[in-house]
């Protein structure tokens, strides 16, 4: 049984980026939640499960189609008999507003008083709920572009670990795809810029030696720009990045910041009489081809996906649309990367978790996911636990023209490389 979509909060406090340790109140015994052999959110005929989403933040930024992704695709496993014949019973998703405060009483909320046996989608920018619900032994799914997707025996990016750590790997589809765009690596120099901020400064250190694997100068890396505020004037970013290269411009920009940012440093660049590539993870929504500044700013803008594009003839892409339509009432609804995110993270669990038996148990999916392996999804092919270090390595560039979406680079899996 699904439950409606919870209404969104209210407006909450800024952008922020933490992980934060949870209190030692918060932890379990035996034969409480969480505890070995403990199945919490399991009945003889079904399964709890919530999800954290940004629905809402300060900055209007919105994750909101995370959840109806999630909810799509929980949907198509009920419809087709559940998990070895138990129904999901979705909850939606709690709103975390950004707020890393917000996170955490989500995730004790989830599990203290709705008592999930998973959370499935977690998508935010923050998630100090991590500590406590790797301490709760509470499966949880999302996009793992934040390090607490890489390591936590109960945590899992539905594309893998998307933050590496030494030892690990960092994918190449970005710098790859930008080279064969550019015909060739070699000669060829980029500009990295990222948000004063923990998570920009290492996008910073993990971009400049992905673009450096691949054979580019990387002329300029910065993580300069505030993480609280879009700046009003560009112009001294702008004549930074236009002399980085040995006094010229570099070939490529690539910005690792979210839409406002974009927005404003572009429309800087191209007043500026910029020509080069330019190039972010972020931009790939058809909510942003709505006003027709937003659609200028961006145009010719090359958006970095780690799944197959929209544009895609693949048949499973055929079926993430069927079932988002189901479950938005048999209306046609723009799809974005979030609505996407929030699929995936639930078709990880619900593979995993029906592979784990009719036994369901917290321990009886780890050992599923131990050993868990499939190919040709819409992320590539997956496994665990690799993706708990490592990206499926897989990705996609698409260009926004004329006011739509286009494939520029296809969908591949490359080789990653080591990260240092």
């Amino acid at each position: 049984m699904l439950r409606p979509i919870r209404t969104l909060a209210a407006a909450a406090a800024a952008l922020a980026l933490v992980s934060a340790c949870n209190s030692a109140s918060g932890s379990s015994s035996p034969g409480e939640p969480g505890a070995a052999g403990n199945s919490r959110g399991v009945s003889a005929d079904s399964i709890k499960v919530g999800g954290i989403v940004s629905m809402t933040s300060a900055s209007g930024y919105s994750k909101k189609d995370t959840d109806l992704g999630a909810k799509a695709r929980y949907m198509r496993a009920n419809a087709e008999g559940g998990i070895n014949g138990r129904t999901i019973d979705y909850l939606g998703a709690e709103d975390d507003g950004q707020d890393p405060a917000k996170n955490m009483a989500a995730a004790r909320k989830l599990v203290q008083q709705d008592k999930v046996f998973a959370v499935a989608p977690m998508s935010s920018v923050t998630f100090s709920g991590a500590d406590f619900l790797e301490q709760e032994k509470v499966p949880t799914f999302g996009w793992g572009t934040l390090p607490s997707f890489c390591g936590p025996a109960y945590i899992y990016g539905f594309n893998g670990c998307l933050v590496p750590s030494p030892g690990g790997t960092l994918n190449q589809t970005w710098p790859e795809g930008i080279g064969q765009l550019l015909g060739g690596a070699q000669g060829k120099s980029v500009a990295v810029i990222a948000n004063d901020s923990d998570a920009g400064k290492f996008g910073i250190r993990t971009f400049q030696q992905g673009f450096a694997a691949a054979g580019f100068k990387v002329a300029y890396a910065k993580a300069s720009v505030p993480a609280t505020a879009v700046p009003n004037d560009w112009s001294a970013y702008v004549k930074e990045i236009l002399e980085s290269d040995d006094g010229k411009a570099p070939d490529a920009v690539v910005s690792v910041m979210q839409t406002p940012n974009n927005i404003g440093l572009f429309t800087a660049l191209k007043r500026s009489g910029y020509q080069g590539l330019l190039s972010d993870p972020t931009d790939y929504d058809p909510g942003l081809l709505a006003k027709d500044a937003t659609k200028q700013a961006l145009d010719g803008v090359h958006v970095l996906l780690q799944f197959q594009p929209f544009e895609s003839s693949d048949p499973k892409m055929s079926q993430f649309k069927a079932d988002v339509k189901a479950a938005a009432g048999g209306q046609d609804v723009p799809l974005s990367m979030h609505t996407l995110t929030g699929y995936m993270s639930a078709d990880l669990f619900v593979s995993i978790a029906q592979k784990a038996g009719k036994d369901l148990t917290v321990e009886s999916f780890q050992a599923a996911a131990q050993g868990f392996s499939d190919t040709g999804t819409l992320v590539g092919d997956r496994s665990e636990p690799k993706g708990q270090k490592d990206s499926f390595g897989c990705g996609a560039l698409v260009r926004l023209r004329g006011g739509a979406y286009e494939v520029s680079v296809p969908f591949s899996c490359r080789r990653p490389v080591p990260f240092k």
